[in-house]
């Protein structure tokens, strides 16, 4: 009899090792060399011993099986002071290749970029559309002439991701509150344009790309939790806490755009306060007439046009406030101010801080944005390599 259901030694058969075991553990070492190779640099075969703990026998076999991949490639020699010259070694960045898209009102920004993070072609294109499937157009005609010219096969282009103004709305498959671009919230467009391109396609807040790419390749480098507030047609903000993103339980975490304003005839949103509609506005209240851009205005501000200056310094005031909610919610180190107005932030950087001292005895450090246009741009490449690394790993060590 058993007791307890408990089953005799002699009853125990020891199973093999699944060959899917096997496997896993080769993909799992692989996977960690490459992973060291992309965040410490080259490395020979010791080194990379030494970093991850493994066997020397065991990084030879698996350096082997990925470059057979294609996956890294030797780069080099390091002829140490005693012993014999290592081969370095690095990840292939022509492995495989990201899109970025940045799609905006009066822009329209494409890149493509390998696999190391280097923007190898891109194109800036006036977006003139004036519906939603003539923009959509736009993007693949654009990303499709970008590939083409950069001389990249299509196929190795794995992964795209789109910014825009609003907020994706996963489950319906729709972009949504992008009131600058009519009709960009109709449900299906990203999917259409993904299978034109033949790529899956992620879609971010523009400004959550912008806070991103400027703490991946700007000033919010090595910062605990910084903001980047966007000032262009629309306003919004991107938060970035610890080298993440912050979206908030449904992604609309800093749509600050949407916060209460008082305005003088009606209530209005800060959005209505703090943007480039808003610049030209102030300026025509205070004598300026003509054809007028933001641009325009802060130009004249430069050569100092009296109504052109007031209409700054107003901005100025109205970005603090920004800036003090910001304070007030977040304890930012620091505020990155970015977007069209930010393009003109050698004007606004003092009015912002005076009236920041007035406001609040929160200051958060202020800065211009070092990215300028590119920030979208370069967020949506820095967020479509993280999943084109990984999907490349799979398809060629699958293949391999």
């Amino acid at each position: 009899m058993r007791e307890n259901g408990a089953m005799p030694a002699s009853d125990v058969v020891e199973q093999p090792e699944q060959p899917w075991n096997r496997q896993r553990l080769r993909s799992t070492n692989e996977r960690l060399l490459l992973d060291r190779l992309r965040s410490a640099g080259a490395a020979s075969r010791a080194q990379l011993a030494r970093d991850t703990g493994l066997s020397k026998p065991t990084v030879s076999s698996a350096l082997a099986a990925l470059a057979a991949a294609g996956l890294v490639h030797e780069v080099g020699t390091h002829a140490p002071e005693r012993g014999r010259t290592a081969v370095l070694y690095a990840p292939d960045p022509a492995a495989g290749y990201a899109l970025g898209v940045d799609v905006g009102r009066s822009w329209l920004r494409v890149a493509v970029a390998d696999l190391d993070g280097s923007v190898i072609a891109r194109t800036d294109v006036r977006n003139r559309a004036r519906s939603s499937g003539a923009m959509a157009d736009l993007v693949v005609g654009a990303a499709r002439q970008i590939v083409a010219s950069s001389g990249v096969d299509p196929a190795e282009v794995v992964h795209g991701v789109v910014g825009t103004p609003g907020v994706y709305d996963e489950k319906r498959r729709r972009v949504r509150y992008a009131m600058h671009l009519p009709g960009w919230g109709r449900a299906g467009l990203i999917d259409r344009m993904g299978e034109e391109l033949g790529i899956p396609l992620e879609v971010h807040n523009d400004a959550n790309l912008a806070a991103l790419g400027e703490y991946t390749y700007g000033v919010g480098a090595g910062s605990r939790l910084f903001a980047y507030i966007l000032i262009g047609t629309g306003l919004g903000m991107g938060v970035v806490a610890e080298g993440k993103l912050f979206t908030g339980a449904h992604g609309l975490a800093g749509e600050i755009g949407f916060l209460p304003w008082p305005g003088q005839q009606k209530p209005e949103t800060l959005e209505d306060a703090v943007s480039g509609v808003a610049v030209v506005e102030a300026a025509r209240t205070f004598g300026m007439s003509g054809q007028l851009t933001a641009k325009a205005v802060f130009d004249a501000a430069r050569h100092g046009n009296p109504a052109a200056v007031k209409a700054v310094q107003l901005e100025g005031e109205r970005i603090a406030h920004t800036v003090a909610a910001a304070a007030a919610v977040l304890d930012p180190d620091l505020v990155v101010l970015g977007g069209g107005v930010g393009h003109s932030v050698d004007l606004l950087l003092r009015p912002v801080r005076e009236q920041l001292r007035a406001l609040t005895p929160l200051r958060p450090k202020v800065v211009p944005s070092r990215l300028g246009e590119d920030a979208v741009l370069l967020g949506a490449v820095a967020t479509a390599l993280g999943s084109a690394r990984d999907m490349v790993f799979e398809r060629r060590s699958a293949a391999s």
